[in-house]
């Protein structure tokens, strides 16, 4: 009994010394309070939502929100703000992010858990961003970098757009007003976050070294060509071995064994369309697309529509295209593309855009440059979002603009009216080697009207860019 009794209190004894050996993180001055960060965070949080795509999509809502509770719960007793109200949304982007705004908001891109090999992984992000808010980085950094009092940051915040222009996003390059107030953090600052996290990812039953991990394939598929987290979350060097060895240092409390529901969300996501990027999402806010749809456009398409009208009108697209439809066409806007179509003809099916006749012109970034392969890719994906779709034909070539590019007639059943839709696809490549598409579709029993119409709407683009 006596050596039992030894070994328990020796054992003991260690497990408590590796606990202490974690290290202790102190929060930075800050000239603001804890109620200022909530009400900072709160007006930039709903610029974010009024320019970003927040998904409604309840599966991926409902596993952001888990993920969040349970670091939320066990935040240590020192680092807690009444005050603070933790909000967790998905953005639907593709590009592999997360922030998180003064007083508890926090924005997971989409990309983000479609990057993960874990959830694992993806906690360990929103533990690190998480820790930016318990440590008040946000507010700590204004102290800093500015002499302006909470007001004039709040007037900032409002006058602020997520989009400043493409490819300079501020939910990615995230500044908020005042350039690096709010999110573009220091090395220091961003030690302290991995190391909190690390902490907080422990007592939440993560495992800290998967962090380190998502860290490793953030740097691998942040490619070049838009803006990425690690620009705002500088590596204070040696971030991997740092992490791992606060990792080796901590003990996890009830490990999360559960995959199942990373599976899940991961097979939902992958049903959904691709998500566009966020420069793509962006632009659209910024030229004041995707506005609210009018209540007529919440019924599915009748299919019946008057013919394309003899005039035409000229739109322009950004920076990116120019283009001529029939003058008696709507434009509306998407978050990443653009449809023409007549009245009657667009609508909503099963929470779905849908539409019957018309065009569809859109942008995906094409990081192989190969005009192919990137069709390849945008059939794929049209196949997964429309199951009846087929491929009636091989691809030819045709020009757009002057540029190359591939042309492939495809046939399907509308899920919105059941009749069968004939459907011409032309892409190109733009001059900065992005894909521009333009799909356009017609009744099967229509198409032979629409041919020539058709055939002069593509004519017409001309690439900007």
């Amino acid at each position: 009994m006596k050596s039992r009794f030894w070994a328990t209190t020796i054992s003991l004894a260690l497990a408590s010394s590796l606990v202490s050996a974690q290290t202790r993180i102190t929060a930075p001055p800050n000239k603001y309070s804890p109620t200022q960060d909530v009400e900072l965070g709160r007006k930039a949080a709903d610029e974010a939502r009024n320019q970003l795509p927040i998904m409604r999509d309840d599966a991926v809502t409902s596993y952001v929100e888990n993920i969040g509770r349970r670091l939320v719960d066990v935040i240590p007793a020192e680092l807690q703000h009444p005050e603070f109200r933790y909000t967790f949304e998905a953005v639907n982007v593709r590009e592999i992010n997360a922030f998180a705004l003064p007083g508890g908001p926090m924005f997971v891109n989409r990309g983000m858990i479609e990057a993960a090999n874990t959830e694992g992984e993806v906690a360990g992000v929103m533990a690190h961003e998480l820790s930016h808010v318990l440590l008040r980085h946000g507010t700590a950094q204004a102290s800093k970098a500015t002499k302006y009092e909470v007001g004039q940051l709040l007037g900032a915040i409002g006058g602020a757009i997520i989009g400043g222009g493409l490819g300079t996003v501020v939910a990615q390059g995230t500044q908020f007003g005042l350039g690096a107030a709010f999110l573009r953090f220091g090395r220091d600052f961003e030690r302290q976050a991995d190391l909190e996290g690390a902490q907080i990812m422990a007592l939440a039953g993560y495992d800290p070294h998967e962090m380190a991990n998502m860290f490793k394939t953030i740097e691998k598929q942040s490619g070049s060509g838009g803006p990425e987290w690690l620009s705002d979350h500088p590596n204070p060097g040696n971030r991997y071995d740092y992490i791992n060895k606060e990792a080796a240092s901590l003990r996890i409390v009830n490990p999360n064994r559960d995959s199942e529901a990373f599976n899940r969300v991961r097979a939902h996501l992958r049903s959904l369309p691709r998500a566009p990027t966020t420069e793509e999402a962006t632009r659209n806010s910024k030229r004041g697309g995707a506005s609210p749809r009018r209540t007529s456009d919440r019924r599915p398409p009748s299919g019946r529509v008057d013919p394309p009208s003899s005039r035409y009108q000229s739109y322009n697209e950004g920076d990116i295209f120019q283009i001529s439809v029939p003058s008696n066409w709507r434009e509306l806007p998407d978050s990443n593309s653009v449809t023409f179509a007549p009245e009657g003809a667009y609508g909503d099916y099963n929470g779905s855009s849908v539409f019957t006749h018309g065009i569809q012109v859109g942008l995906e970034r094409n990081e192989s440059h190969d005009l192919r392969r990137a069709t390849d890719e945008l059939v794929d994906s049209l196949a997964r979002g429309n199951p009846r779709l087929r491929q009636d034909s091989g691809y030819f070539t045709t020009t757009v603009d002057g540029q190359r590019g591939i042309h492939t007639t495809l046939s399907n059943v509308s899920d919105a009216t059941g009749r069968d839709e004939v459907i011409q696809l032309i892409t190109t490549q733009t001059r900065d080697g992005n894909l521009l598409y333009a799909v356009a579709v017609a009744p099967r029993d229509e198409a032979g009207q629409y041919d020539s119409t058709f055939q002069r709407v593509m004519n017409s683009i001309r690439l900007r860019r």
